[in-house]
């Protein structure tokens, strides 16, 4: 199937890189207090990392716990996101419900092994209390030219995870990572965005984060212009998460700044916008401070 063809879209270099200038020359303009605790709401608080164990997780999960204490004005992240094994860590541990359990699941970060092991580790996932799972696009089907089986892929795991969070009377949301920087055109990415829609995706997402380009403005503006796309043909309205290399404030607001600008006011909110980010905390309280602030 082509994809752009059916939904009548083909990225535009040239208005894009347009775009981008325009978002990056009113960045100054944006930056308040408010749009950068807007940008601090709406983070997924992830640790990825080989040397993670149950205490590192836990000290994590601590700060977040201990927020509203140590700055009361401030808003909660959306999720603490972990790999799939530290879900009950999370979930037991954290003390505000707002908060979600975020998991990456597929084999990330290279979905590199069987479906069934795929679909099982999604429902161990909710299982152990994930509330949203980040799955990996399998770019071994895509990038060989068989979108069949990259779609039917995504299929399978949305199915399992409703099927096992149906059974615990919960809802559990499914983002999914195209690694954009491995499509690396915007053609491929933006088939990879309808292509991961059709097959589910409560989310799309640029990056896992672990190779060599993550998140890039160019990326993040062709797949919000594909979710706006899709939502004009088939009336849902998919979420855009950004993920990987995002560590300033100034990275942030470029992307809040493209999200507003493509998709408007309605995707400014933790169920349709969120950050994947590691550092970002930090930095975005210290711009809010106008200080160095090393919380996290």
């Amino acid at each position: 199937m082509d994809y752009l063809d059916k939904y009548g879209y083909t990225p535009d270099e040239e208005k894009i890189a347009a775009g981008i200038k325009a978002v990056a020359d009113n960045l100054d303009n944006l930056c308040s207090p408010e749009v950068l605790k807007q940008c601090f709401s709406i983070m997924d608080l992830t640790t990825l990392s080989p040397k993670d164990t149950d205490d590192s997780v836990i000290k994590l999960v601590e700060k977040v716990n201990k927020l509203p204490e140590s700055f009361p004005d401030y808003p909660a992240p959306a999720s603490i996101c972990v790999y799939p094994n530290f879900a009950t860590t999370v979930r037991d541990a954290k003390a505000d419900p707002e908060v979600h359990v975020t998991t990456v699941a597929s084999c990330f970060p290279s979905a590199q092994s069987f479906l069934e092991v795929k679909v099982r580790e999604c429902e161990l996932a909710v299982q152990g209390g994930a509330d949203e799972i980040d799955i990996v696009l399998a770019l071994n089907a895509f990038l060989a030219g068989d979108k069949a089986r990259a779609f039917e892929e995504i299929v399978a795991m949305k199915n399992a995870i409703d099927k096992a969070a149906a059974a615990l009377e919960r809802r559990v949301v499914l983002k999914v990572i195209l690694e954009t920087g491995l499509l690396v055109t915007p053609r491929n990415i933006a088939e990879a965005s309808f292509l991961a829609m059709e097959a589910g995706a409560d989310f799309i997402k640029t990056s896992t984060g672990k190779v060599d380009v993550n998140a890039t403005p160019v990326a993040a503006w062709v797949m919000c212009e594909a979710i706006r796309r899709y939502y004009e043909v088939s009336g849902r309205k998919v979420g855009f998460k950004a993920a990987g290399g995002i560590s300033t404030a100034k990275d942030a607001l470029c992307y809040y700044c493209i999200v507003s600008n493509i998709l408007g006011r309605d995707w400014l909110c933790r169920e349709r916008f969120r950050f994947g980010v590691s550092r970002l905390g930090n930095s975005l309280m210290s711009a809010i401070e106008q200080k160095t602030v090393s919380y996290f």
